[in-house]
């Protein structure tokens, strides 16, 4: 099965991270020549004070996707895997951050979701939850994790 679309999920929490999870992604994407979708899901609350915080007036027509590539994070990720010479497509969504990776990855037919996280003990696990094991559950297709140092 030939890799052809790479979902690189990216969080709120993902700003230490984007130096590793850009490597995982062109190590992987890079050699096969597949598209990147790069994608950020907001909370309800997040969307509404980061639009706000972007200047996008209330009554404003834009969609999660326009949002998502205008937020920092992403741009940043973005412009290293832009150098890098991979084919990035930015998307956003609004609501729980599992289900809509999980969704991300359906509606785009992704072969591999990539997420970051940090490790954390079964204990802590099961009393906070985990987004990440949501995602690894799943998904509709493989997921590789990248783990905070």
């Amino acid at each position: 099965m030939p890799l052809q679309t790479v979902l690189l999920a990216v969080g709120r929490g993902d700003k230490d991270r984007i130096g590793a999870l850009a490597e995982t992604v062109t190590d992987i994407a890079g050699p096969a020549g597949a598209t990147v979708v790069l994608a950020h899901v907001f909370g309800d609350d997040e969307y509404a004070d980061v639009r706000e915080k972007l200047g996008i007036a209330p009554t404003a027509e834009v969609t999660a996707d326009d949002v998502a590539e205008r937020y920092s994070t992403v741009r940043e990720i973005r412009a290293t895997l832009d150098d890098a010479g991979l084919d990035v497509v930015v998307r956003g969504s609004v609501g729980d951050y599992g289900d809509e990776v999980v969704d991300l990855a359906d509606e785009d037919s992704a072969d591999l979701v990539v997420v970051g996280g940090r490790g954390r003990s079964p204990t802590g696990k099961a009393v906070f939850g985990s987004t990440a094991q949501s995602v690894m559950l799943n998904s509709p297709c493989p997921v590789t994790f990248v783990r905070e140092d």
